[in-house]
């Protein structure tokens, strides 16, 4: 136990960029799940020689199952959609005979992932009825958690390659480690599109078609200059300067760190260059998302044109709840927008310790690859799922339409997207080299910096300190 607990430690200094040498010896440390063969799934070829998946029973499975996450999203995907599950209150449920308890953290100030890895730190030694069995990680800063013993390799789950071929590849890159090992799944995927206010649109051009508005924003030069052209009327043509930061960051030719040192690729250049004439210019402003300022334009009276996401944003955080809100009234549409990005997404984690595997596996093998479950959260939540199937006959569903959106079924411009989605540049520092540019760079929007190389070297001194083994020059 002591010899996995340091392993942990070790695995968790190396992802917070403590160190960049290799991690400990993996072939050292067993995850004890992998070990308990009367939980695994076990595996044989049938006579025509494809695989068949068998669930040995559940011997010896615990009585309490814990989940880590940082918000509602998964536990209402889970208690809407998985089969059995029993609300008994707001933090407790039960599958069966086994009681599901959710620890909820939220994400600010990085509360989420510090509460997680103290809890993953002691889970060697926790109680079995403490210890974490499945947690949710973020695109953003998934691969701290993949390349280290916290996450079990789906494989070890029981969880075929066969079973996962419906899913869409970049969501599997996401969570594969430097041996080529999977380590989450997800039930979303998560490309994004423009989202444009309809009565903006029809005030500008005489109509709200996604066609004719496309035009009018169909690449870099074109969007900005409908800016000046939305600012003349007193419109913004986005909340933030920030809200475009993604789509630029997504569209990268290198990582922000190459061989132990830091990188600024070109991409971000030009996204602070663009950002901060269109902020000059009045076209937007430099609140922060989730802000107030941000999310301002989720009312008439907040007069912004657009806002650049995935599904999940449409209806998850555009206040439809809000009789108040343009979503509310149904007054946004989409379309594909100047550039393809995509924004986040959920993936689920088997906790290495874990005393229920086979749960642990059923909730992955129902909420990711199962096509009936997944068209249901489509049309249940407007998500976007990663089930290749279910979404193209979602999209060729001429009775499927999003609320939101119009009644618009704007799932074959996401189907699109998805397919040319690149995370070849993701690296293990994106979370915190991403938010400290925006920060300096919004810093300079502001004047705070005489010039973008100012800000640059602000930049840099904040990620000395953040990320210490990174050569900064």
């Amino acid at each position: 136990m002591k010899k996995f607990k340091k392993v942990l430690v070790l695995s968790l200094a190396c992802a917070m960029g403590l160190s960049l040498v290799a991690c400990g010896d993996k072939e050292e440390t067993t995850t004890e799940a992998k070990k308990d063969d009367t939980t695994e799934a076990a595996s044989s070829e049938s006579e025509d020689g494809s695989e068949e998946v068998t669930e040995a029973p559940v011997a010896d499975e615990g009585k309490v199952f814990n989940i880590y996450c940082w918000n509602e999203e998964f536990k209402s995907r889970l208690t809407d959609h998985y089969p059995g599950y029993e609300v008994v209150d707001e933090t407790t449920g039960k599958i069966g005979d086994v009681e599901v308890k959710w620890t909820i953290v939220p994400s600010t100030d990085n509360a989420y992932q510090n509460n997680l890895d103290e809890k993953l730190l002691a889970q060697a030694d926790a109680a079995d009825d403490e210890k974490i069995d499945m947690f949710l990680v973020e695109a953003d800063y998934a691969l701290k958690y993949v390349d280290t013993e916290y996450t079990m390799s789906v494989t070890d789950l029981g969880i075929t390659d066969a079973e996962l071929a419906d899913q869409y590849q970049y969501t599997k890159d996401v969570m594969t480690d430097s041996n080529g090992v999977l380590k989450g799944v997800s039930w979303q995927g998560c490309p994004g599109v423009l989202i444009y206010n309809r009565e903006i649109a029809k005030d500008m051009w005489g109509t709200d078609d996604p066609a004719e508005v496309q035009t009018h924003v169909a690449d870099w030069a074109t969007f900005y200059a409908t800016g000046a052209d939305l600012a003349a009327k007193g419109y913004k043509l986005t909340a933030t300067v920030n809200d475009s930061f993604r789509v630029y960051s997504n569209n990268v030719s290198s990582k922000w760190v190459e061989d132990g040192k830091l990188n600024i690729d070109p991409q971000f250049k030009a996204w602070a260059e663009a950002e901060k004439a269109s902020y000059d210019a009045g076209q937007t402003t430099t609140g922060a998302l989730w802000g107030d300022e941000w999310s301002a334009g989720f009312y008439p009276e907040g007069k912004v044109f657009a806002y650049f996401g995935p599904a999940w944003l449409i209806d998850f955080c555009m206040a439809a709840d809000d009789e108040n809100s343009i979503a509310h009234a149904g007054g946004w549409a989409a379309t594909v927008g100047p550039q393809g990005f995509f924004w986040g997404g959920t993936w689920i984690c088997g906790a290495t310790g874990t005393d229920n595997p086979a749960l642990v596996a059923d909730i992955m093998r129902k909420l990711t690859t199962d096509t009936d479950i997944m068209t249901d959260i489509v049309k249940a939540d407007n998500d976007f799922v990663n089930n290749k199937p279910a979404m193209e006959a979602m999209a060729a569903d001429t009775s499927y339409g999003d609320a939101v959106l119009g009644g618009q079924n704007a799932l074959g411009m996401f189907c699109e997207g998805v397919e040319k989605i690149d995370l070849s540049k993701i690296s293990a520092y994106d979370q915190g080299c991403n938010e400290s540019f925006q920060t300096a760079m919004t810093d300079y929007f502001n004047g705070n910096y005489a010039s973008y190389d100012d800000a640059v070297a602000a930049f840099k001194e904040a990620i000395k300190v953040k990320y210490p083994a990174i050569t900064v020059e």
